[in-house]
Formats: C-alpha cells, sequence, structure tokens
C-alpha cells in the first residue's frame, strides 16, 4: 500500500470511528411495513438466525453497552427495529427478526417471512444487508435460504462471521474459507467475509468502514 493509499484508508477510518462517536439513538419499531419510518436516509439491514450475536455485534459496532436488547432467548426480535446514527442523523441501522427459531409456532414465522421479505423487496433506501453467520456452525441451511431470499430480492449483501473468539484459528480459518466460498455462488453477495468478536472487538472498526462505504456516506 502506498502513501496515498494509506492517506485514504487512515481518513475512511477516522470518518467511521467519528460516525460511531456521536448519537446513536433508538427511533422505533415497526410490526408491518405501515409502521416503517419515511424512506429519506439510507439503512444499513443487519440479518441473522436466532442467537447468532446480533443484539451483541449491533453494540459493539455502536460502542454502546445496551442500543440494543440482547438476549439469551432466541426469537425475541420479532419487528424491524430502527436506530438513528448521526446528529443530525446521516443513516438507519435495521436490526431485522433473527431467524431459524424452531420452536416458533408456523403463524409467527409466516408473519416473520412476509414482513421481511417485503421490507426487502420494496425499501428503496435499503443500500446492503449484513447477514451474520455464527463462527461456531458456518453456513446452515436456514442462513442459505436467507441468501436466497436476498438474492431473489437483489439486495446486496455482506457476509459477517460473529463469535470468532469462541473457536481456535485453524477452525476460524476454515469456516472464513468455506463462508467465502459459499459467498462467491451467490448473486448478490458481497465479496469476501468480516471476521468479527463482540467481546474482544475483532473486525469492529472493519464493520464500521463497511457501513460507512456501503451507505454512501464515504465516496
Amino acid at each position: 500500500m502506498n502513501e496515498s493509499d494509506q492517506t485514504e484508508e487512515a481518513a475512511r477510518a477516522e470518518a467511521a470511528r467519528l460516525l460511531f462517536a456521536g448519537r446513536i439513538e433508538f427511533l422505533k419499531s415497526a410490526p408491518a411495513l405501515k409502521f416503517l419510518p419515511d424512506p429519506d436516509l439510507p439503512e444499513i439491514a443487519f440479518a441473522g438466525r436466532s442467537n447468532v450475536g446480533k443484539s451483541s455485534l449491533l453494540n459493539a459496532l455502536t460502542g454502546r453497552r445496551a442500543i440494543a436488547r440482547t438476549s439469551v432467548t432466541p426469537g425475541r426480535t420479532q419487528e424491524l427495529n430502527f436506530f438513528e446514527v448521526g446528529e443530525p442523523t446521516r443513516l438507519r441501522l435495521v436490526d431485522m427478526p433473527g431467524y431459524g427459531f424452531a420452536k416458533a409456532p408456523p403463524k409467527v414465522v409466516e408473519q416473520w417471512r412476509r414482513l421481511v421479505r417485503d421490507y426487502l423487496r420494496g425499501r428503496v433506501v435499503l443500500k446492503r444487508t449484513l447477514l451474520l453467520i455464527d463462527s461456531r456452525h458456518g453456513v446452515k441451511p436456514v442462513d442459505a435460504e436467507m441468501m436466497q431470499m436476498l438474492d431473489e430480492a437483489a439486495v446486496g449483501y455482506r457476509l459477517v462471521l460473529t463469535k470468532a473468539d469462541k473457536i481456535k484459528a485453524s477452525e476460524l480459518a476454515d469456516v472464513t474459507a468455506r463462508t467465502e466460498a459459499e459467498a462467491r455462488k451467490r448473486t448478490a453477495a458481497y465479496p469476501g467475509v468480516i471476521v468479527t468478536s463482540s467481546e474482544t472487538k475483532l473486525g469492529i472498526d472493519t464493520l464500521r468502514e463497511a457501513v460507512l462505504e456501503d451507505s454512501g456516506l464515504y465516496a
């Protein structure tokens, strides 16, 4: 990397740091499309299997202890939760309902599918979806189903490995390679995988820069 590239990378990193060091507040929950906020700001959505560590990652990303609720009960979030970033607000983060909850009634599962599918297909301000994958398990069938939904909706997405601190380095390298291979098969997946840990903060700076770039706030 030459000096110019290093300067550019440093500027991007600082812009991302400043963005998430500022105002971040919960805006609203939307159990149906009619409750969505006006589509006037870029949105970055977070999707993942129940108990993948989505709330913990959102807390780490925003540098807050409880911006998103954490729970040991899978499937707790059954609404689209919107968070405003910046003063004035520059973008929104969207915490999507977790999927793959085996014990949920069929009616709840169908309600989730309808809400998520309609949001993905119809939200013009949605710039990117970050699809979280538990590094201890890799891509599971329910994750592949979500990728298919994203592909069909033509929504660009990045794959983000969570809980990287919970497995050995050799295992992490293997699951990263397999996840990258899966991304290459998908029409709407962004190449490359971001490896993260909410506990050690591994990859959090990289994720912040990705959000900044994907939202169009740093061109």
